[in-house]
């Protein structure tokens, strides 16, 4: 008996040559989105004389931390932090509300009008307003200028992960649904009590969509908002990378004179504190990617 499972189990040489071309080209393909990191990563860490006469590198030749003082020394860095941090959380399960009372009647066939509303909100991925139309909107009619919320209200639906959730609810067994039906709860109980606790792998994924959707955001900021105790992330590291000026003064905070400013590898330091804590998370929230999109493909 042992020996027919391991004669089953044992692969053809057709089978073992297509898993290792497979294996060879995600290798691949994982070190070219590896190493620029660690480019990234060993730069930051070098002195800025190396830095002009041998650029880029992954294991710096005189190792330095100055950098990292200049930036961890820098209060902006973390009034900028508790921004991002803010807005994600905050704009994540806000987010994640509104696609869940939008996606789960979208998903009913007893919905009137569902295709309608679908074609609608799938429109908007198509066309929009502009950039003239949405910024007279929210800096006029909705007057979200230098407020936070100008983070978060503008980009807190997205058509795209409504409609991957809604074929995710579409794909959960109407059994389910129609025994509570019976037992007479409602839709809102249904929704709350059967639904969602079984959507967690769906819901995991849009959430993570949408949190690093709000990590990344930097352009409305760019547009609507001039108070610097408001900054998040993104626009510091961006103004950074394009404002010598802005490092000078980093570098004062911290007592660094202007000729000692390390322009190069304090951009690398910034880059690597900035985009640090999304890329720690990313590996345990990466298995919901596969289960959470194809469960919502499998109709059983």
């Amino acid at each position: 008996m042992k020996n027919v499972l391991q004669s089953k189990v044992k692969m053809s040489k057709g089978e073992r040559l297509y898993s290792f071309i497979v294996y060879l080209i995600a290798g691949v393909f994982c070190i070219f989105c590896i190493y620029p990191f660690t480019i990234i990563l060993g730069s930051s860490f070098e002195t800025e004389a190396n830095f002009a006469k041998y650029g880029f590198s992954i294991i710096p030749r005189d190792f330095t931390t100055q950098a990292y003082k200049v930036v961890l020394g820098d209060p902006q860095i973390y009034r900028a932090y508790a921004v991002t941090i803010f807005t994600t959380v905050v704009g994540t399960l806000f987010s994640l509300l509104m696609t869940i009372l939008m996606a789960y009647p979208l998903s009913l066939k007893k919905l009137k009008y569902r295709n309608v509303i679908t074609f609608f909100t799938y429109f908007t991925m198509l066309f929009s307003g502009g950039l003239v139309p949405t910024y007279l909107l929210i800096s006029r009619t909705l007057g979200l200028t230098n407020s936070i919320w100008v983070l978060i209200l503008p980009v807190a639906f997205s058509a795209w992960n409504m409609l991957l959730l809604r074929n995710f609810f579409a794909g959960i067994p109407k059994e389910l649904s129609e025994s509570a039906y019976i037992d007479g709860a409602g839709d809102f109980t249904v929704l709350w009590q059967i639904i969602l606790p079984i959507s967690k792998p769906g819901l995991a994924t849009i959430g993570l969509f949408y949190a690093l959707s709000y990590w990344n955001q930097w352009f409305n900021a760019m547009l609507y908002i001039d108070d610097s105790k408001l900054f998040p992330l993104q626009y510091l590291l961006m103004r950074m990378l394009r404002n010598m000026d802005a490092m000078k003064e980093m570098a004062r905070t911290v007592g660094i004179s202007v000729g000692e400013v390390p322009a190069n590898s304090l951009r690398m330091a910034t880059t690597v504190v900035v985009i640090g804590p999304i890329v720690l998370l990313y590996p345990y929230a990466q298995k919901y990617f596969t289960s959470g999109m194809t469960v919502g493909a499998i109709k059983g």
